[in-house]
């Protein structure tokens, strides 16, 4: 009988008078006979940080690199008690400065020390963190300040100057910037134009020191963050993540990896680059913190990350599928340059590996001559210490999972979750080969269960079970912020509505296989509002229809276009080009123009890079004039155009990165 990662504890039924059926409820096995009990002595995350500084003052904590005669230099460590008296002192200035407790305070800029300082700071006295998504731009930094109301925002150097600027009006509703480093005058003498106080990094944490005060320690009931996500319309939506929502989540992890050979333990070192202001890197931190492991940030660079890990040798790696993919190709690349007979060698090595994995084998003793004579190479590419490389934030493709599993000797496994959950719904298992392109089983904490969606013909009382993926459990949100609209649209009677399609397996892993609503990710991470966009592009006036396609393996988008027949009449005029309609759409001229127009609608409506089109297929011929391509309302029906353009779009994508090289 095949091993069971799951246990089944309340059967599904079927929909009665037009209800949706839904399946069984699976937990971990760890969670068979109820939720196990939660640790009593870790009730918030600022007791997370207290206890480790008092188990680890002296351990390392968090570490950076600094820019030396226009090089980077090596890594510069705060230890924990060292990370706790600037916390004090950071606490002690925001309630010198006036701020109460529950206040909101931001947070902006790229992952470094400060900005878990201004983190612990909030813990310590009952406000609350607002991460500000650095890449979101200025439109949504604008959104959220006046959304969630902030008062102060801690803010790197490099982000001051989007902070003031003019478009960023609800800058002006702030009582206090505080900078990472310091202020130029004229940053200074603008926020003092504003009637805001600012202050540089050091200057702010001295204030602290002659004005000490008492804490104001959350309840596990209390506020956490308010982290903010992408929405469909365009604005971001306020996930409100509670103290115990965090701490079950670490207690989860505690559980789960006690279950294991391999333990982590305070020599572990994790390399930070996702960012801070999502939930994976923000979680994964917390749990160092929680080991009195050590925390390395890369120097800002994500194309010179191997610098960072050759510095630093990690030994956990958590990635988004692009960066996972970059090792893959970086190790592909390698072998082209090397003379046939070694790439033989490395393939047969490859495959031998893999047949041992396959049987049974622990990734460690499957084949140490292959590790030793091949794939040590690839451990070494990566700092030479690793041994966990986490997947999530999109899909990873099984070709990329099975080559890191073999080559990388490493634990590779991938999860999946989203800020709603507090990062972990699902967790794969190392060393289990059945675990290859899934997500795992639910997480110790969660309850898990499919529901019905009748439209796209996903069943979960079917063989295999399908349907929309569904969860409850205590790691799960409370609701978006100053939005109940939107939370009662996803939260129904206890379970959260995730709108992603999974299949359950029978041995109770989890196969993540579509999307209920057309919001993709791309494989960096990234969200994508398919027909939020495909709104923006139709404004484009040489652009008649058009169909965005988005891959989850990939890191771009491309389109099916529909041209105007007038607009490339007349611009085929002015142009000199005398041929038919159909000649016309054939012709890279116009395939290059209608992509200028495209970029053009995106810059003009201020899209983010990864929502740019960079590739696209010119259709002469209506989407209606094409039988089953769109519904009896017209909406476009996603899977039968993917039919119809798949090899379009194949080549699309493999002359991108061709492009790309």
């Amino acid at each position: 009988m095949d091993k069971q990662f799951a246990v089944k504890v309340e059967d599904g039924k079927k929909g009665v008078n037009g209800e949706a059926s839904v399946g069984p409820i699976y937990r971990n096995l760890l969670a068979k006979d109820g939720f196990p009990p939660l640790d009593p002595d870790l009730k918030t995350t600022w007791d997370v940080f207290r206890k480790s500084v008092e188990k680890y003052p002296d351990n390392k904590m968090l570490g950076w690199r600094e820019l030396v005669d226009g090089k980077w230099g090596p890594y510069l460590w705060k230890t924990y008690r060292t990370v706790y008296e600037e916390v004090l002192n950071a606490a002690a200035a925001l309630k010198a400065s006036g701020i109460g407790p529950g206040c909101k305070v931001g947070i902006y800029g790229a992952n470094c020390p400060q900005w878990i300082v201004a983190m612990e700071a909030c813990n310590a006295q009952s406000y609350i963190p607002v991460p500000l998504y650095d890449t979101l731009g200025s439109g949504a930094i604008n959104f959220i300040l006046d959304h969630a109301e902030v008062d102060v925002v801690f803010v790197q150097d490099k982000k001051v100057k989007e902070l003031l600027h003019p478009e960023c009006v609800h800058t002006q509703r702030l009582k206090l910037i505080v900078c990472f480093s310091s202020m130029k005058d004229e940053e200074k003498n603008k926020a003092v134009s504003m009637g805001i106080k600012s202050y540089a990094w050091n200057e702010f944490l001295h204030m602290g020191s002659k004005n000490p005060s008492e804490l104001q320690t959350p309840e596990p009931s209390s506020i956490c963050t308010i982290m903010y996500t992408s929405g469909t319309s365009g604005d971001p939506k306020g996930v409100i993540l509670t103290h115990e929502n965090a701490t079950t989540n670490i207690r989860g992890i505690d559980l789960f990896m006690e279950q294991f050979e391999d333990k982590m333990t305070v020599d572990d070192v994790y390399l930070s680059f996702l960012p801070l202001a999502h939930i994976l890197d923000r979680m994964i931190e917390e749990y160092f913190i929680r080991k009195g492991a050590s925390v390395g940030f890369y120097h800002g660079d994500i194309n010179a990350l191997r610098e960072d890990m050759m510095e630093l040798k990690p030994t956990f790696l958590a990635g988004v599928p692009r960066v996972l993919e970059r090792i893959h190709e970086g190790v592909l690349k390698g072998l082209e340059e090397v003379n046939p007979r070694r790439r033989k060698i490395f393939n047969i090595l490859y495959n031998y590996k893999l047949k041992w994995m396959k049987a049974g084998y622990k990734q460690k003793y499957a084949s140490p001559l292959a590790d030793l004579l091949a794939f040590r190479k690839v451990k070494n590419r990566l700092g030479g210490r690793i041994r966990l490389i986490v997947s999530g934030g999109a899909p990873l493709s099984s070709e990329v999972e099975e080559f890191l599993r073999v080559t990388s000797c490493a634990f590779v496994l991938q999860g999946y979750g989203m800020t709603e959950t507090c990062g972990l719904a699902t967790l794969g298992f190392p060393d289990e080969m059945c675990m290859l392109g899934t997500v795992g089983s639910p997480f110790v904490y969660t309850d898990f269960r499919l529901e019905e969606v009748p439209e796209m013909g996903y069943d979960p009382l079917s063989d295999p079970p399908r349907g929309e993926i569904c969860l409850r459990g205590k790691t799960s949100f409370s609701g978006y912020y100053k939005n109940p609209e939107l939370t009662n649209e996803v939260i129904k009677d206890g379970w959260f509505h995730t709108g992603d399609i999974g299949e359950m397996q029978p041995n109770g892993v989890v196969i993540i296989i579509d999307r209920k609503k057309h919001l993709i990710k791309l494989s960096q991470g990234e969200y994508i509002a398919l027909e939020h966009l495909e709104k923006v592009y139709g404004i484009t006036p040489i652009v008649e229809d058009i169909w965005v396609y988005g891959d989850s393996f990939k890191s771009s988008l491309v389109a099916v276009v529909v041209p105007s027949k007038e607009h490339c009449e007349k611009w085929a005029h002015q142009n000199g080009l005398k041929v038919s309609y159909s000649e016309l759409c054939q012709m890279t001229q116009l395939r290059d123009h209608i992509l200028s127009e495209l970029r053009s609608t995106a810059d003009r409506n201020k899209l983010r890079g990864f929502e740019y089109i960079k590739g696209i297929i010119v259709e002469p011929r209506t989407f209606e004039g094409e039988k089953d391509l769109l519904t009896a309302t017209l909406k476009k029906r996603r899977d039968k155009l993917i039919n119809r353009y798949k090899a379009g779009i194949d080549n699309l994508y493999k002359n991108l990165t061709v492009h790309k090289r």
